[in-house]
């Protein structure tokens, strides 16, 4: 079976040697296996490239990869690398850094081709690296440091099979149509303005609605489960992350804000959690309160680089679908289980297939993360009986830990095959300790509570770009910004035209009257581009019967029913949330 990412790897390698033979001078740096692919970071010094020029490299590479038998390492001393690689500042750095950690100096080579490499690359090159395709140009700050030299990324991917680069080059095309920022802009459901400020989106009516139709949901299926909303303020003292480890963990993360009255430091509140501490220390608790459980849609904020702002994807301001469980040790299973519930019912509600991934801590970097190691241990194992005990299907993810607890973390696969992270579970002992939470027992004793993280969709912002992609802009008739659009033929039906809108208005519905002076049949495109999931025509037919015809999303032909059995069809499907 071919190692994917010892295959990217290698075409890495290879991008770095058709660039070098075609542009003699530019300084290579560092590239990696990605996710589906793989880059490399170049200086070129003054000489510019662009997309256009990325045949000419890929068939270089082509031409080259004839004669890569296999890569050979080889050992140096930091000595000998510094002086082969003398005027190339970029491996000068990585060296030093190398050998400051004590790690081996080791350059692979293939053919005339050598690079500082730590290894990992296929077997046989020649025969291996034939399925490559580049991709895009982008610039990339030198150790991602805007303080460093701005460089050229060539994005590229690689696969063992053509069938397998076709595939993900056929994703990668409708992806393109469906891109949330695309359709977005056409569906008219959010915007960005420069005055606002970049990764800060602003939502139309229509997105704003789309927005609370899936907070909404949310709150419909936890109310149910005696879950109950708080509201907690978007800014608190830096105490308040100093003592829940935020401070020094993710301070480079988080916006500082300084009164104009007072030598007090403030931080816009990246997550709800230490807040949440707050309201349950705010009075004393008996082992009978719990569980209490804390939900909140409160706004976050994270000051994400510039470079990586991206749609709804990644943005500065944002909310969660939070909820933080306080609970007794021996309510834990229970908790978890009824979120897992939760989670299940709203995934199938929107169509996602999914597996669990059980994100732990960073065996070789223990600094990274607060709280007694025999806990994590505990807790660990735990997450693992819990997703064993309800059948889940999970892999590990050594290092995604959060900095206070594990997480079994939901990864959803959509409409192309692409993988994102949505829901969430944590059991934390970490906060309740350093925020000295206690509850007087049935034995009258104080005890620790354990806090559950929980959330369902995560960041609804990011959900709404998930969404978009995923449905192409064509919501399900319960989510959709407009469920009908109502359309006369000719101004002579438009008083029975208002009749009918006015009827499904009243019945709660989300409807649209095109009365524009155009065409019947630029008027069903308009609305056809709008992706709206119903279309209704009247005309002299239809107000003698009160009928309507009617043009589901996707379908040429029409129908016809009586307006009232069009209204009970459509309430029942809303109910049913498809």
């Amino acid at each position: 079976m071919t190692n994917l990412d010892n295959l990217r790897h290698s075409c890495a390698h290879l991008l770095a040697a058709a660039v070098l033979d075609l542009y003699p001078g530019t300084l290579k740096t560092i590239g990696p296996s990605i996710d589906n692919g793989f880059y490399f970071d170049f200086d070129f010094g003054d000489v510019k490239i662009s997309e256009d020029d990325l045949p000419k490299i890929e068939g270089r590479m082509h031409e080259i990869v004839k004669s890569w038998d296999k890569f050979t390492g080889r050992e140096v001393s930091v000595k000998d690398a510094k002086a082969e690689n003398a005027d190339n500042p970029y491996k000068l750095e990585l060296i030093d850094e190398f050998a400051g950690k004590g790690q081996k100096i080791t350059f692979y080579r293939v053919d005339t081709y050598e690079d500082l490499c730590r290894g990992g690359h296929c077997d046989k090159p020649s025969q291996e690296l034939k399925h490559f395709k580049l991709l895009s140009i982008a610039g990339a700050y030198w150790r991602g440091s805007e303080k460093n030299k701005m460089l050229t990324r060539i994005y590229g991917t690689c696969w063992p099979t053509q069938k397998e680069l076709d595939e993900y080059l056929n994703m990668l095309e409708e992806s393109k149509k469906r891109d949330h920022r695309k359709l977005g802009k056409e569906l008219d459901l959010f915007t960005f303005s420069p005055l606002v400020g970049s990764g800060l989106p602003i939502y139309t009516p229509r997105g704003a609605l789309l927005r609370r139709l899936v907070n909404d949901y949310v709150e419909q299926v936890q109310s149910s489960q005696d879950y109950h909303q708080v509201w907690t303020p978007q800014i608190a003292k830096a105490e308040l992350f100093k003592t829940s480890g935020h401070y020094d963990k993710y301070k480079g993360d988080m916006f500082r804000v300084v009164s104009n009255y007072s030598e007090e430091e403030f931080f816009l509140k990246p997550m709800n959690c230490p807040q949440h501490t707050q309201i349950y220390a705010s009075r004393p608790r008996s082992y009978r309160d719990l569980p209490l459980r804390f939900t909140d849609f409160a706004m976050l904020y994270r000051d994400e680089k510039p470079g990586e702002l991206n749609g709804l994807a990644r943005v500065r301001s944002f909310s969660q679908d939070d909820c933080h469980i306080f609970c007794r040790e021996d309510q834990v299973d229970v908790e978890i289980d009824t979120a897992l519930t939760m989670i299940k019912q709203i995934m199938a509600t929107y169509g996602f297939k999914y597996r669990y991934r059980l994100s732990t801590r960073d065996p070789q970097h223990p600094e990274k993360y607060l709280g007694d190691p025999k806990i994590w241990d505990k807790v660990e194992a735990w997450a693992e009986k819990i997703m064993i005990r309800n059948h889940i299907d999970y892999y590990p993810g050594v290092g995604e830990a959060a900095f206070y607890a594990p997480k079994m973390d939901l990864m959803a696969t959509d409409a192309l095959g692409r993988e994102w992270q949505l829901s969430t579970v944590q059991i934390d002992y970490v906060m309740p300790e350093r925020f000295d939470l206690t509850y007087t027992d049935s034995d009258g004793k104080a005890k620790r509570p354990i806090m559950l993280h929980r959330a369902i969709i995560g960041s609804p912002e990011r959900f709404l770009m998930i969404l978009i992609e995923h449905y192409a802009g064509a919501f399900p008739l319960w989510l959709a910004p407009v469920q009908v659009t109502v359309l006369p033929i000719s101004d002579k039906h438009l008083d029975y035209a208002n009749q009918v809108k006015k009827d499904l208005f009243s019945k709660g519905f989300r409807v649209d009257l095109n009365d524009k002076n155009e065409p019947l049949n630029a008027r069903v495109r308009d609305s056809e581009m709008q992706k709206v999931p119903y279309l209704l025509v009247v005309g002299d037919r239809e107000a003698e019967a009160n009928s309507v015809s009617i043009r589901h999303r996707g379908d040429k032909a029409s129908v016809s029913k009586p307006l009232s059995e069009f209204i009970s069809d459509l309430s029942a499907d809303i109910i049913a949330k498809v």
